[in-house]
């Protein structure tokens, strides 16, 4: 069974940065796509950045385009998200994502097509004034 873990939520003031990890692992098939999902209480469920592994970057949401970083690193099967210019409404617990889709879907819309997901149990993020 697929487990990816994260790491590097916590609690920071706005403006300041943070880096989330994820360990990915490399199977034969599955993990191709992955990304970072986050959810605030009472909101909707939001993609935040997706990577292929190849090492092209797919998708940013435009709220965070210009502030946030997703890379990854194969030697180490390990995804980042480095988050720059913190915002109060980007507090969310942010899962960490991968799945079987192809890099010319490996976007939020089309997540729930994938014919293999899995998530991590996820990493809150606090961002206060």
């Amino acid at each position: 069974q697929v487990q990816l873990v994260e790491s590097g939520g916590g609690s920071v003031q706005a403006g300041g940065s943070l880096t989330l990890s994820c360990a990915v692992p490399r199977i034969t098939y599955g993990t191709e796509c992955m990304g970072w999902f986050r959810q605030a209480p009472g909101k909707l469920r939001e993609g935040v950045a997706f990577i292929y592994h190849t090492g092209m970057v797919t998708y940013y949401a435009d709220s965070v385009k210009g502030r946030f970083t997703i890379s990854q690193d194969n030697a180490k099967n390990v995804m980042y998200l480095q988050m720059n210019s913190l915002r109060l409404e980007d507090s969310a617990m942010y899962y960490c994502v991968a799945s079987s889709l192809f890099a010319e879907y490996c976007t939020p819309e089309h997540w729930s097509s994938a014919d293999f997901a899995v998530s991590g149990q996820g990493t809150q993020v606090t961002v206060s004034s």
